[in-house]
């Protein structure tokens, strides 16, 4: 008899016993996918959701950061180079003072000390000429001396010479 049911059967035209028992089954399936599949998938697709907008925003906030950084870092850069350029600022106006300085002390030593060396030349010149003038009138005074000791020979002739140096040297 089972083969005169399915004999019968056709897929285009279903009796209704068929359709009703379907129909039952396929509710019945639906209400427990509702109470134990749906649900959980739900969930699971609402957990996804969820996760995927997390991840977003924290890409965006990582975006946001990563920018915040990138100017805080050309900030610090730029800092850096202004740092840079008033240092080297710096060191030039100290280096040109530094010289300036050395300059000044140098050209006040080189005039202590050309005035020191013309000092020492007049001084050795005075000293030179004193020394000079010194031995010029000793070689006079050797030179009248032989001079006095020849023309003087006797004694009334120095007695005549003495008083004529004596009468003319009050006369001056």
């Amino acid at each position: 008899m089972n083969y005169i049911l399915l004999a019968d059967f056709s897929v285009i035209r279903p009796d209704f016993g068929l359709f009703f028992w379907t129909f039952v089954i396929f509710i019945l399936f639906w209400l427990l996918m509702a109470k134990f599949a749906f649900k959980p998938i739900a969930d699971a697709l609402l957990e996804r959701q969820s996760d995927i907008q997390d991840s977003l925003d924290e890409a965006k906030k990582a975006r946001e950061d990563m920018a915040n950084l990138k100017a805080e870092n050309q900030e610090l850069l730029r800092q850096a180079q202004e740092e840079r350029v008033a240092i080297l600022k710096e060191a030039k106006e100290a280096k040109e003072a530094i010289i300036a300085e050395a300059k000044n002390t140098a050209k006040t030593e080189a005039s202590k000390i050309v005035a020191s060396a013309k000092e020492q030349i007049n001084n050795q010149k005075m000293a030179a000429v004193t020394d000079m003038k010194n031995q010029a009138g000793k070689m006079a005074i050797d030179i009248a001396e032989k001079m006095l000791k020849s023309e003087l020979a006797g004694e009334a002739a120095s007695e005549g010479f003495v008083q004529k140096l004596i009468s003319e040297a009050k006369l001056n």
